[in-house]
């Protein structure tokens, strides 16, 4: 199995007593850990207005990181499309894959959360077309060898080439996220790699997971499982009252996110992950939170499912977890 990172850095707002670069200098130091470490890669996710202090500019973060490490794949968790004007994105998104030397994999979205479509005055009834639109313009912008123009709903181009063009070809790795059984066929359909949620059960991976591979290989395709990555948070603990503390902490974390994602009405794209909340059970069954051997043990479990690509979300954020995890979890995974 191969293991990457999921999530990002933070920052905080404040006097001139509380340093707001801190957040990200930790993360910094942190990726060039696990790079050091062997994790095979860092996804960023992307929000905004949240008032935690989460990443914005993902793709700003990872031009950084791609100047600090050398092998890590380099990977949007997601770039919203709705919210960003295409071809500047196209653009931004190359570049990225550029100056990494060709490590840029880039995963796209919805989005999902109402303040970020009230911040964006973006309508969610229009989120899938937005998303539809811009997806054929980026990957025109990546492939097209000479000028062109758009003429769309909601975007128009003319006369334009995309500098510079990605290393990756024909364009970098694209993933998607997706739960639902027309979300996962649709991945299949049109040749997206697939991220699966930090939250559903390891049993609802499974499905996800069989549905996915069944498009791909009914199509004549050859499944590849490096492109599927399953998110899932981490906490190697080593009793039984700090496995409890972790679940709460966990618990807290769940509760925050399903704050943020309450769907107001009028429509609009809607997460999978809504229908999970701050449960005992969403926590036991959606985390590797226990003793290595137990982690080991669900890790296996998912193995013999057909899961090779797992991306951590480390609970506490602290370099030496990243150590527990190489020292006491890879090698029974080797």
């Amino acid at each position: 199995m191969k293991f990457g990172l999921f999530g990002g850095a933070s920052s905080r707002r404040g006097g001139v007593a509380r340093d707001s670069t801190q957040g990200y200098r930790d993360f910094i130091g942190y990726v060039e850990e696990a790079e050091e470490l062997g994790y095979h890669s860092v996804f960023l996710v992307e929000h905004h207005f949240t008032g935690f202090g989460q990443v914005s500019a993902s793709l700003n973060l990872l031009t950084y990181l791609a100047a600090r490490t050398t092998r890590m794949r380099l990977g949007t968790a997601v770039v919203v499309l709705p919210w960003h004007n295409p071809v500047l994105l196209a653009e931004q998104a190359a570049t990225v894959d550029l100056l990494s030397g060709g490590r840029l994999e880039f995963g796209v979205g919805k989005g999902y959360r109402p303040n970020e479509f009230n911040g964006f005055n973006v309508q969610p009834a229009d989120a899938q077309e937005l998303f539809e639109e811009s997806l054929e313009v980026i990957r025109r912008a990546w492939t097209s060898e000479e000028r062109f123009t758009h003429i769309g709903k909601h975007w128009t181009f003319q006369d334009i080439v995309v500098e510079p063009p990605p290393i990756q070809r024909p364009h970098p790795p694209m993933w998607l996220a997706a739960g639902s059984a027309g979300g996962l066929k649709w991945a299949a359909d049109n040749d997206f790699n697939l991220l699966l949620d930090q939250i559903a059960s390891f049993d609802l991976i499974q499905e996800r997971l069989d549905i996915y591979r069944d498009a791909i290989e009914g199509s004549g395709r050859t499944f590849d499982p490096m492109n599927v990555a399953v998110a899932r948070a981490l906490h190697i603990t080593h009793s039984e009252e700090e496995r409890e503390q972790a679940h709460q902490q966990r618990a807290r974390l769940l509760s925050g996110i399903s704050r943020l994602s309450k769907v107001r009405e009028g429509g609009g794209p809607q997460s999978t992950m809504l229908q999970y909340n701050d449960t005992r059970l969403a926590t036991e069954e959606g985390a590797l939170i226990g003793p290595p051997e137990e982690i080991i043990e669900r890790l296996q479990r998912m193995r013999a499912g057909g899961v090779e690509y797992v991306l951590l979300i480390d609970i506490t954020g602290s370099r030496e977890s990243l150590r527990l995890f190489r020292d006491e979890v890879m090698p029974a995974l080797a």
